[in-house]
């Protein structure tokens, strides 16, 4: 049951990612970079520490805010919550090493994630 709850988790987190899993590395030019890596670092300890629960109720949270329509997440408030997403992606890869490459790619959809793709959206 609890392998079962793993990959659920882990296809749950690609299935709402982008489909960019398979492209290669590139230099980003993404202008949030150092908003992202600020967030990354204030947040890593905190989410690490994360149990299923912790990281159930994130999850759900953001989806629900996102999805708001009338509600619009500010940009630090986006990337809190897909960055925080990516670091629980990253400590499941570190918890359970077979799964360490769909962690990581997991990890790396969460961190592209785009505010400015997000505000497209809403409109």
């Amino acid at each position: 049951m609890k392998r079962l709850i793993q990959i659920l988790i882990f296809s749950l987190l690609i299935f709402c990612s982008t489909a960019n899993a398979f492209a290669q590395d590139k230099v980003s030019n993404d202008p949030d970079t150092q908003l992202k890596e600020t967030i990354y670092t204030k947040y890593k300890k905190q989410v690490l520490s994360f149990d299923k629960n912790d990281f159930d109720n994130l999850f759900f949270e953001f989806f629900q805010k996102q999805n708001d329509n009338k509600l619009t997440l500010t940009k630090e408030e986006f990337y809190g919550y897909t960055i925080k997403i990516a670091i629980y992606s990253e400590k499941l890869g570190l918890l359970y090493k077979d799964q360490k490459e769909i962690a990581q790619q997991a990890k790396q959809e969460w961190f592209n994630k785009s505010y400015s793709e997000y505000l497209n959206s809403k409109h």
